[in-house]
């Protein structure tokens, strides 16, 4: 467990108090979740994300990116971000940038979304590749999913190495860290659930050998660039994509004391009161019998939760030590300055649900008032 000599009990606000993760110095720990939000046309980010990041950039913030893909087979979204070519990783550029001069440390979230994805979005209108040949059931989560195609083991390797490139290209662009995205059924998902890896080699069957590739993909990644710059996020109890485990508790643990190997900076993880892409109703953390405390005792760096959380949530789980910092996603989404609201207990934004995976650069995106211009319209 990450030592608690940064709780400063002193402050009647536990979100708003300072942290050192790492080699950076956080002001408070409301973290911004990655978030897809589809306005990466043809998979290169746009000026209009320098406003929506740099917007919600506060000094010593933490932000994490919408997913991004790591190759050109890694795609199942329609204009989500890549950070494998050239083109892209300049793209970038401006966009950290604007973060920097906030004050923000960001790091890059790395997807290979594996099975989720169509022939549309593969190269040459080739199959998605993924642990296993199963595919999605047509119309899960309103995708038309194609089937996907087994990767044979000596292919894997190549798979890792992607990650490995995006990592370096990621710093290239500025960042100062990346997030692996081993969460809500996307390729590493695919390898860590029993649900949906039915290989027999060294990539299936046990616990170890199902985290295998989540682990090597970790290794080359903290090899090219630090392992203080590595974070990883894992949805252990999520069935999202219909990706469920029969022992979620046992794959968190193993995942929670493998990572500390490899001494990463931090594990992200989702809360079992998310089911799928939804909240429980009236779900508390005190009320599910999967709570994340064993994992976060288990894990020996920085833990970060997300999930259903606002500010009383959040508050407690850092007074508690449930949690060393909070991640926030439809509350940050629509309302960029969401650490000033929470330090005056001030009213939210509602967000527009509808909004949240359209193509335009502004509404739904760059648009939510900050509380100033709230007040000033009222």
């Amino acid at each position: 467990m990450a030592p608690d000599q940064n709780n400063d009990i002193s402050n009647p606000i536990p979100l708003l108090t300072p942290y050192k993760l790492g080699d950076f110095d956080l002001h408070h720990r409301i973290v911004l979740a990655p978030l897809t939000r589809n306005r990466s046309y043809n998979n290169i980010p746009q000026p209009h994300a320098v406003v929506y990041y740099s917007q919600r950039a506060t000094k010593g913030g933490f932000l994490i990116t919408e997913a991004t893909g790591v190759s050109d087979t890694a795609q199942g979204f329609a204009d989500t971000p890549g950070v494998w070519t050239k083109e892209q990783v300049e793209a970038w550029k401006p966009i950290v940038d604007a973060v920097h001069e906030k004050g923000g440390v960001f790091f890059l979230q790395m997807w290979h979304v594996g099975r989720v994805s169509s022939y549309g979005f593969q190269p040459n209108g080739q199959a998605p590749i993924s642990s296993t040949d199963k595919g999605l059931t047509p119309g899960v989560e309103g995708g038309e999913w194609s089937p996907p195609r087994r990767l044979r083991k000596d292919e894997i390797p190549g798979v890792v190495n992607e990650f490995r490139l995006a990592a370096r290209n990621a710093i290239e662009a500025g960042f100062d860290g990346v997030e692996i995205h081993g969460a809500n059924g996307y390729l590493i998902d695919q390898f860590l659930k029993d649900q949906i890896n039915d290989r027999t080699d060294e990539y299936g069957g046990s616990l170890e050998n199902r985290c295998r590739f989540a682990l090597e993909v970790v290794e080359a990644v903290s090899d090219e660039i630090g392992a203080n710059r590595v974070g990883m996020r894992l949805s252990p109890y999520a069935d999202y994509m219909e990706s469920g485990d029969s022992n979620p508790d046992a794959l968190a643990l193993y995942m929670a004391n493998a990572l500390n190997k490899y001494n990463i900076l931090y594990l992200h993880v989702i809360e079992p009161r998310i089911r799928g892409s939804t909240e429980v109703k009236g779900a508390d953390r005190n009320e599910i019998p999967n709570s994340l405390l064993p994992v976060r005792q288990a894990f020996k760096n920085t833990f970060i939760v997300a999930g259903g959380y606002n500010r009383t949530k959040g508050n407690k789980a850092i007074a508690e030590n449930y949690a060393d910092l909070v991640a926030f996603g439809r509350l940050f989404l629509a309302n960029p300055d969401l650490p000033k609201r929470f330090e005056l207990d001030a009213p939210l934004n509602k967000y527009n649900r509808s909004t949240f995976y359209i193509p335009d650069p502004v509404v739904g995106y760059t648009d939510y008032p900050f509380l100033e211009e709230a007040f000033t319209s009222n």
